[in-house]
């Protein structure tokens, strides 16, 4: 009887006021979701997950670089033999070849005139090669970490100028960018351990704009910097997110994949493991050459071995295709998936 007073009242106050609610009927429901426009306003992507199309002899492991050609070619670069491996859009093996034995893949990239070029944190070597394999260029000293100008430590990626410089990002050994001619002449290096304005703490990809702007994404620091070629600092993206890799389009849009800002782990499955390991998170971000950021896609983070297709952990590294399409590589889930980029 107690639960029944309780309960008088508020019955009576609904009956004065016209009774209790109805429950909403199919209709009103059909009238409340055709009360807005059901429009896309913005693109969203689905992974292909019969891409590509893969073969026993193309192994991957951690799959920390990926770039597009002139010619659509994707090109990946993994912590496994045959390292480099080449693939059309359709997702056919095109080619693929060797690295050494002793050598740890970080980042890859392709220059103007199709070179391809490699940054090893193993060997502690930037080189550039053809499209077939045949070294041209090599930078650092193989197998000798140091900080003077013919070593590098632990190099983590290049950008090359519209005048064939080279700009590498060195990286997990040192905090410095350091600058090399066409012919990998030593010209500067600037930057320091640190979290100032000009310091690093693991600058872990470098990009290149068509005015020749430099993006490095000061991982640890939870921000992008922007450099023009001689070093001076030009802008600071701070707090937007954890930036591991970039991708710049033919249209100075600059991609930056990563993890949304957090406080540092101390995971024992990772000990030692930089900021964002393992990370809350998987995000890819669009941003103007200013730092306004126009584009953001969230992709689902994935259990350690138990990665499903669409899923990415631990995301390293992004390609974005002609048609808008993102290529993602990651550490922990060991693979390269397309994201096909959809409008409707």
């Amino acid at each position: 009887m107690k639960f029944f007073w309780l309960l008088t009242p508020v019955m009576a106050w609904a009956a004065g006021c016209g009774g209790l609610p109805e429950a909403p009927t199919a209709a009103s429901q059909a009238s409340e979701e055709s009360a807005y426009p059901r429009v896309n306003p913005t693109p969203w992507y689905e992974v292909d997950a019969a891409w590509p199309k893969r073969q026993a002899s193309a192994p991957w492991s951690d799959m920390p670089g990926v770039a597009i050609s002139k010619d659509g070619n994707i090109w990946c670069y993994t912590r496994t033999q045959p390292a480099v491996q080449v693939y059309s859009p359709a997702g056919e093996l095109v080619r693929s070849w060797a690295t050494e034995a002793n050598s740890t893949a970080h980042q890859i990239k392709i220059d103007r005139d199709g070179n391809v070029w490699l940054a090893d944190i193993g060997l502690h070597l930037v080189r550039k090669f053809t499209p077939e394999g045949k070294e041209l260029l090599r930078l650092g000293t193989t197998g000798l970490a140091g900080t003077s100008t013919r070593h590098l430590n632990q190099p983590t990626d290049m950008a090359i100028a519209s005048n064939g410089d080279v700009f590498i990002s060195d990286g997990y050994g040192n905090a410095r960018i350091v600058h090399y001619d066409r012919n990998g002449t030593y010209v500067k290096d600037w930057g320091s351990l640190g979290n100032y304005s000009g310091n690093f703490s693991i600058p872990h990809a470098i990009a290149i704009d068509s005015k020749d702007r430099l993006y490095v994404a000061d991982r640890n620091n939870a921000r992008i910097q922007v450099f023009d070629t001689s070093g001076r600092l030009l802008d600071s993206w701070k707090d937007v997110l954890i930036p591991w890799g970039f991708s710049i389009t033919p249209e100075d849009d600059i991609w930056v994949c990563g993890s949304s800002p957090m406080t540092w782990r101390r995971d024992p499955k990772y000990p030692g493991a930089p900021l964002g390991c393992p990370p809350k998170d998987q995000v890819l971000m669009r941003f103007r050459p200013d730092g306004r950021p126009v584009q953001l896609v969230s992709i689902p983070k994935a259990e350690d071995g138990k990665e499903r297709p669409g899923e990415l952990n631990w995301v390293h590294c992004l390609a974005i295709d002609s048609s808008g399409n993102i290529f993602a590589g990651d550490i922990i889930g060991k693979r390269l998936q397309k994201f096909v980029r959809h409008t409707r």
